[in-house]
């Protein structure tokens, strides 16, 4: 899984890496990922809804983070790593 902030660009990979590495966002599996703070969920499951209009969701999750003012364990990115191929998080004030 690759972690992108949106909010910084990144150069264009080359061809070969872009289809290899590319997420299907009709298809691929999702982890929607907050840091427990209040409306985290609320917001992420809107997106999830959102997204039903064009792919099925039964392999779009939900998980948080056991407090927002501790980092996740390691083995929980770990985890979700080797599950999902993207991961939409709600971790902002």
């Amino acid at each position: 899984m690759r972690i992108v902030n949106p909010s910084f660009g990144r150069e264009a990979p080359g061809q070969e890496r872009a289809a290899t590495n590319a997420v299907d966002w009709h298809k691929d599996p999702i982890i929607l990922f907050a840091n427990s703070k209040p409306n985290a969920k609320e917001l992420l499951e809107g997106v999830r809804d959102k997204m039903a209009a064009y792919r099925t969701t039964d392999n779009i999750d939900y998980i948080h983070k056991d407090s927002p003012a501790q980092p996740a364990p390691d083995s929980m990115y770990d985890e979700l790593a080797g599950k999902y191929r993207a991961a939409l998080i709600a971790i902002a004030d």
